[in-house]
């Protein structure tokens, strides 16, 4: 099931052998390479003063609204997932990134995304023009298949001709 990644901050995270609520999810960390939320970083409960992270191999179930795993022994400090240690040290955050085609035509910022919940993957990118470009008020969705890539500053995609892009209704603020 897709999910958006608005839905997936703020998550409590429950552990299944002391069936209590051990952490809150803060921000996916996203893999630019392969578009894929390697972990989530969590405020732990127990443990205020220091970041930690939650791999998504790591969770059991996923809940209606929240995550469970094993055990508090799950999460892990950034300086012990040595195989991430490039993913973290990037720090990619998608929302508000701007977006422009290969060709360096600016599209709009990212104003969202969906994610498929099983695989973790990041399938879809929702990106919001100016209002001088699309006088709708819509968002452009743009599919994982047409991202180039993803650099500090730019998520750069495919040019395409401006009648081929899918429009959908603005995302409302709560």
């Amino acid at each position: 099931m897709l999910r958006l990644s608005l839905d997936l901050n703020e998550l409590p995270i429950l552990s299944l052998r002391t069936g209590v609520e051990i952490a809150l999810t803060k921000r996916p960390l996203i893999n630019p390479g392969n578009l894929k939320i390697e972990g989530f970083y969590v405020q732990d409960l127990f443990d205020k003063k220091k970041d930690y992270i939650l791999l998504t191999q790591d969770i059991r179930e996923i809940l209606i609204n929240g995550f469970a795993v094993n055990d508090h022994e799950v999460l892990s400090e950034p300086s012990d997932l040595h195989r991430l240690s490039k993913v973290i040290e990037e720090n990619i955050m998608l929302v508000n990134k701007m977006v422009i085609t290969v060709s360096r035509k600016k599209i709009g910022k990212v104003s969202e995304f969906t994610v498929d919940d099983k695989s973790f993957f990041i399938q879809k990118i929702y990106v919001s023009q100016s209002i001088f470009k699309n006088l709708t008020g819509s968002n452009l969705i743009l599919d994982r298949n047409n991202i180039v890539e993803i650099t500090y500053k730019y998520v750069i995609v495919k040019d395409f001709e401006e009648k081929a892009l899918a429009v959908a209704p603005a995302i409302a603020s709560y």
